[in-house]
């Protein structure tokens, strides 16, 4: 099978890699990074195939060669490049965390007669997984709060954060407005907002606040509450608000003397070289999901927590392990015929199939990656 990942970057690097491994898939990277490019060809069984992934009509010619894409570019080409993606007809795993509702897309999969995996990383993406696997075995789901975070190991000031992923995502997370589910109601509230502490084993006290994380699982669990939280180490959540109540993070271009400039370019060209993990700097992936709900007539709660650490031996970071390694399995699932559908398939549906849930859990255990499973009842 022809498999093109498109993004050469930190994830997407490792999902190519992870898919060369296998004989039977002859894997591509597309990217306008032509050194990223090198990086991989010259060590693993791979094609370079320089690309501008910001030119749809270029992505629409390179695609068509393949049987199966990957899409790991960054949020805001996302929603572009899936659309042109289902343009060509090709079936698509897509890890990009963008603003748009994938539904929207919906019709042209399913004309196209493709599936397209959306949001499929580990959060969003195996946390959508996970609750949609729990939400089938309940009677009732009442309750689903996710709190998950990628950490450098090491807290440096003045941030105490480096990026484990595309850095101009992390400020989308900080920007994007939260939609929560409370009494049955969609509820928007600013991201960062309402604060809370949570003890992580091995990591300590983690502060954790709302991010637009629950993406279709609005649409997909009926559920009268549910909450995503991001994690981060405490104070750094205060110093990203203040930065964005002064305006640094506005899109409105502001005149400066005689040069226009969008603040959000300005904060960006400073931050994101701070918040660039340099190699071998280690990080961690933490992640810990609450579904409540009835079953046999009992209050029980299921809980999954995951804690992963950067792998020295392949020098892969935890990030890039449990968010791509998440698509390559799904990416497996659909190489080898197993999942059924067309149209846009959110992780969740995934989920309601043992088997499914079952493949993919597996295949991440082979590679280090290990969620423990709890379930307990909540009214004894």
């Amino acid at each position: 099978m022809k498999l093109l990942v498109l993004g050469a970057g930190r994830v997407g690097s490792a999902m190519a890699i992870d898919l060369a491994k296998e004989d039977w898939f002859d894997i591509a990277v597309a990217d306008n990074d032509k050194s990223a490019l090198e990086r991989l060809t010259s060590r693993y069984p791979i094609e370079g195939v320089p690309a501008d992934l910001a030119d749809r009509e270029q992505i629409r010619r390179i695609v068509r060669g393949y049987d199966l894409v990957i899409s790991a570019v960054p949020g805001f080409m996302g929603f572009e490049t899936l659309h042109s993606v289902l343009e060509c007809k090709k079936s698509v795993v897509d890890i990009s965390f963008f603003p748009e509702d994938p539904f929207e897309l919906d019709s042209l999969a399913k004309a196209s007669d493709v599936m397209a995996v959306v949001d499929c990383g580990v959060a969003p993406g195996m946390s959508n997984l996970l609750v949609g696997s729990v939400d089938t075995r309940l009677e009732q789901t009442e309750r689903v709060l996710i709190y998950v975070g990628g950490l450098p190991t090491v807290r440096s000031w003045p941030s105490e954060y480096k990026a484990g992923f595309s850095p101009i995502d992390v400020i989308e997370e900080y920007t994007r407005p939260a939609r929560l589910v409370s009494n049955g109601e969609v509820v928007i509230r600013p991201a960062l907002s309402d604060p809370e502490q949570i003890e992580i084993e091995n990591v300590g006290t983690l502060e954790a606040f709302n991010t637009d994380g629950l993406r279709t699982l609005i649409k997909t669990i009926d559920a009268p509450f549910m909450v995503e939280k991001t994690l981060r180490y405490p104070g750094h959540r205060e110093r990203i608000a203040l930065l964005r109540d002064f305006g640094f993070f506005n899109t409105a271009p502001l005149q400066v003397g005689s040069v226009s400039i969008r603040p959000i370019d300005f904060t960006s060209t400073l931050l994101i070289p701070q918040w660039k993990l340099i190699p071998g700097e280690t990080e961690l992936t933490v992640m810990r999901i609450l579904v409540d709900g009835l079953k046999d007539g009992r209050r029980m709660r299921t809980t999954y927590e995951i804690m992963d650490r950067y792998d020295p031996e392949t020098q892969t970071t935890s990030m890039a392990r449990t968010t791509g390694y998440a698509a390559t399995m799904v990416a497996r699932l659909i190489a080898e015929d197993r999942l059924e559908g067309r149209g846009i398939i959110p992780p969740e549906w995934i989920g309601r199939d043992p088997e499914h849930v079952r493949f993919i859990l597996e295949g991440l255990a082979q590679r280090g990656i290990h969620y423990v499973e709890d379930v307990s009842p909540l009214d004894d």
